[in-house]
């Protein structure tokens, strides 16, 4: 009795700050509206508008509906849906995100669903709009992809949900921790609880998740295909930075944030000093401060252009030293050029980002002392000897050189990458297998 004095009050709570919270941001929705071009259907899809050659596929129908929020859960929805269009022929499959960077990205990458749309503001009446329209056979969330409303009506309508690829970083479970009384009931409207790893499952239940729901099934991106890069994508991706098939040693610094670029620059001016055809891709983590990461480098004298740009066909020094990948979906299988791969949210409190992109394609790994939120990934490969962790900035620059210096220590990482990936492939099944027999269970 006392969980429901206390669960309705939070739902009323959660509803007015959200409603406060878009209230706040009305007059930059109105400029985005003006300036942004797409924003208006985002919007409008958002509020539960969704196309009309949609609403024709799905009418009648019981689609399965896979939400993925971002970029990073597209990558692990790709597979998942790859797989899932192979043992659901016959089904309607949308998915739904929240980002516009994960819209674009949801289109590059994922080609087994009927429809892509943007996921609606979590406020009873528009979730309710929607889930009358879809009428969904049953909800898939990838990783942990939390909305109370959703949810909460989801389970009202009786419509299963199940959680795939669930992973959550120890500061998200701390967060949760705090509000265990609230999160125990949203959570008990999922269920199944398909978690990527042991960490990740004792985290979702220490939220208040239920233990007999929750199976460890493995991380879904080690399915995933951008490992396989023909010879040829090679040479044309090489042939568009404007490298060629003997440029050597390429480094790479995927998903950069700022303080991290200043030691790429430092490390890439070290290895330039014993390669002089060295070159450098830096992919920042928000593409929108690329000038920002093209002028640092100029205090290095690091003369960099931006892969943007040069696909537009804009001028570019005639010599510079690397490329800025300010693009949406490329970074995966670019990473197949690199000699030598930064994770970056690692030198600085972030809590790095995925380093099985690289894995994939069998690369050395560095990364910073902030890999908390892939704790059990980067144990695996660090085990093995696949990745090296730095302490600080200057131990950074140093073991970068000495990765390069010594090939045959950077053989051995390769290796062991390449090995780890295959051993830990099948993730994307055990996911599959979980939802067919949520399905007959429930039909």
């Amino acid at each position: 009795m006392k969980t429901k004095i206390k669960i309705r009050p939070m739902y009323w709570l959660y509803n007015m700050l959200l409603l406060f919270y878009w209230a706040i941001l009305i007059p930059q929705l109105i400029y985005r509206l003006i300036r942004e071009e797409g924003f208006y259907q985002r919007i409008k899809q958002s509020i539960g508008f969704l196309p009309d050659d949609l609403k024709e596929k799905i009418a009648n129908r019981h689609a399965i509906w896979v939400h993925a929020a971002s970029v990073g859960e597209i990558v692990a929805a790709s597979p998942i849906v790859r797989e899932m269009r192979k043992t659901h022929p016959n089904e309607v499959i949308i998915v739904s995100v929240v980002t516009a960077t994960g819209f674009r990205m949801a289109h590059q990458i994922i080609k087994g669903a009927d429809g892509i749309l943007y996921f609606p503001l979590d406020l009873p009446y528009l979730t309710n709009r929607i889930l009358n329209i879809v009428k969904p056979r049953v909800i898939v969330l990838v990783e942990t992809e939390i909305w109370p409303n959703f949810l909460r009506i989801a389970a009202q309508k009786q419509i299963p949900v199940m959680m795939m690829n669930g992973r959550i970083s120890q500061r998200s479970s701390n967060r949760y921790r705090q509000i265990t009384f609230f999160t125990k009931h949203v959570l008990s409207t999922i269920r199944v609880f398909c978690m990527q790893s042991r960490i990740d499952a004792q985290y979702i239940i220490d939220i208040g998740a239920d233990p007999n729901k929750v199976i460890v099934t493995g991380n879904t991106k080690y399915d995933q295909t951008y490992g396989i890069v023909t010879d040829e994508e090679k040479k044309r991706f090489l042939h568009e930075l404007g490298f060629d098939e003997k440029t050597y040693p390429i480094m790479i610094a995927g998903s950069t944030h700022k303080g991290e670029n200043g030691a790429v620059y430092k490390a890439f001016v070290k290895i330039r000093s014993h390669f002089p055809g060295a070159k450098l891709i830096i992919a920042p983590r928000y593409i929108h401060q690329a000038d920002l990461v093209r002028d640092e480098g100029r205090k290095y004298e690091v003369t960099m252009v931006k892969r943007s740009d040069m696909q537009a066909g804009k001028p570019v020094p005639p010599s510079y030293d690397g490329v800025i990948l300010d693009t949406i979906g490329e970074l995966g299988r670019v990473y197949s050029l690199g000699d030598l791969i930064f994770v970056g949210g690692s030198l600085v409190h972030i809590g790095g980002h995925n380093i099985l992109e690289p894995a994939a394609h069998g690369k050395p790994i560095v990364v910073g002392p902030n890999m908390f939120n892939f704790v059990e990934i980067f144990d695996l490969l660090s085990s093995r000897g696949a990745c090296i962790m730095v302490r600080n900035e200057e131990e950074f620059v140093e073991t970068c050189l000495d990765i390069l210096i010594h090939p045959e220590k950077a053989e051995r990482m390769k290796r062991s990458c390449l090995e780890i990936v295959q051993e830990n492939q099948g993730a994307t099944k055990k996911n599959l297998d979980a939802l067919q027999h949520l399905l007959q269970t429930v039909y």
